[in-house]
């Protein structure tokens, strides 16, 4: 009996025990539903504390075949920041175009070479008949003032010896002397003026014998050094960019016949802002080395690099629009010959109206990285390479301290070191290789080894 007792004061007790339970459950349950709930992401906050991202990606001999990947050891070197300045090549003043003009009024009765032609200094331009007054009496003149020399020569040989026995006053003898001296002046003269209007010395003598010269030849002036603008003794050799008269036309002393083109050097007209200035200036007093891009397609079979040029001055006013100001570089051009009809021809490098892009350094960075832009993957504030060793890929942070669309400037700061191996190429794909393998990768996409994203099918 007391057994049954305690067994009955047991099962009510956990009955009221139960019935309070059940009455309180608002209060309790929202308690051990959260301890549930959270009980499991607290025991993986340990376990993704310890499992590190992987870092490492093991691309095949025939991925890295298909990404292209090279690799080479990290150097310090020293980087010049630039701007970038639109350019134009053109003609250089007085070096690069030469005009050819009519020395005196004339005809044109002859032209021996046309547009497209190469021409060397003393070649045969233009054939022409003299019209002009002036001309012919300047041959007249020269013809008659040496005749007129002769004949005082003769009678100062003829009255010498007379006048040694005093028969003839020395007076005359010294009027004779003083006349011929005169002549002498006059006959120089009209030399020059023959020789400046473009007779030769020969014709010059024929015309002292009484043989007037009735045409010209004009023909390929000599050269010019390129530096200084003094002309040189040797033989140039000029393009026929320009013939400007015809066949019959009546021509005035100093009108352009044709224009000569020598392009050997050139000029690169950059337009830079007026905040630019100060670092122009810059560049033109410590002459800084700016490298020439050309913006045009390919150049065909030119593979030599494009020389790196200097400021030569800096225009003093400002262009037309107010906004930009011109300063010049010189430009030393580079040709190839071809022979076309028995003649040599010229092909240049550059022309005058090519577009240029000018990068004028601005700013030195010593003891730094210098990498081509696809060896360098940013995922927001980060960015990373990818030392290479055998065929494992690490990434690796790095300070970016410059950045351009072909290079990256990093710092040495020892988060890398100098002389490891690291990718040039491919820095994207291999990120992508690498995030699909530690499971980063979006859902729904699967990545392949030479790091293309595609949609799972």
């Amino acid at each position: 009996m007391y057994r049954l007792l305690r067994i009955g004061a047991v099962v009510f007790a956990i009955a009221i025990v139960i019935g309070i339970g059940v009455l309180t459950k608002s209060s309790w349950l929202p308690w051990l539903t959260t301890a549930q709930t959270e009980g499991p992401h607290e025991k993986d906050v340990p376990q993704a504390g310890v499992a590190l991202p992987n870092e490492q990606v093991n691309l095949s001999p025939q991925a890295q075949r298909n990404l292209k990947l090279t690799s080479k050891p990290l150097q310090p070197v020293t980087y010049w920041r630039t701007i970038q300045i639109p350019g134009t090549v053109v003609d250089r003043p007085g070096i690069s175009d030469r005009g050819v003009v009519a020395p005196v009024t004339a005809v044109v009765t002859g032209i021996h070479h046309f547009a497209g032609e190469t021409v060397s200094s003393g070649d045969s331009l233009f054939t022409l008949r003299l019209v002009g007054e002036s001309f012919q009496t300047s041959q007249t003149e020269l013809f008659k003032a040496t005749k007129e020399s002769e004949i005082i020569q003769e009678e100062l040989e003829r009255l010498g010896p007379i006048a040694e026995s005093g028969a003839v006053p020395r007076t005359k003898l010294i009027d004779l002397r003083n006349q011929q001296r005169r002549l002498a002046v006059t006959i120089q003269a009209h030399r020059q003026d023959l020789q400046i209007r473009g007779l030769t010395p020969e014709q010059i003598e024929s015309v002292t014998n009484g043989t007037l010269v009735s045409e010209l030849t004009v023909a390929v002036p000599a050269g010019w050094n390129n530096v200084n603008g003094i002309p040189n003794n040797g033989s140039t050799v000029f393009e026929l960019q320009q013939v400007h008269a015809e066949i019959g036309q009546h021509v005035q002393a100093g009108e352009r016949l044709a224009t000569l083109s020598h392009h050997e050097s050139l000029f690169i007209e950059g337009r830079a802002f007026r905040q630019e200035l100060p670092q122009l200036q810059k560049a033109a007093e410590e002459a800084l080395s700016i490298q020439v891009e050309l913006l045009e397609s390919p150049e065909y079979d030119w593979q030599s690099p494009i020389p790196s040029v200097t400021i030569h001055h800096i225009s003093n006013t400002l262009n037309d629009d107010n906004r930009t100001i011109s300063f010049y570089l010189p430009l030393t051009n580079q040709s190839r010959t071809y022979e076309r009809d028995g003649k040599q021809l010229f092909l240049w490098r550059f022309r005058p109206g090519q577009l240029v892009q000018l990068h004028v350094q601005v700013e030195q960075l010593s003891d730094v990285f210098v990498l081509p832009a696809a060896a360098v993957v940013k995922e927001g504030p980060e960015s990373y390479v990818f030392r290479r060793n055998g065929d494992i890929f690490d990434r690796k942070p790095v300070h970016v301290l410059h950045r351009t669309p072909s290079e990256v400037v990093i710092a040495n700061d020892g988060s890398i070191p100098a002389g490891i191996h690291v990718a040039q190429l491919g820095a994207v794909q291999i990120n992508r290789v690498l995030k699909s393998q530690s499971g980063s990768a979006p859902s729904g996409v699967h990545v392949h080894a030479d790091g293309s994203v595609h949609a799972n099918h």
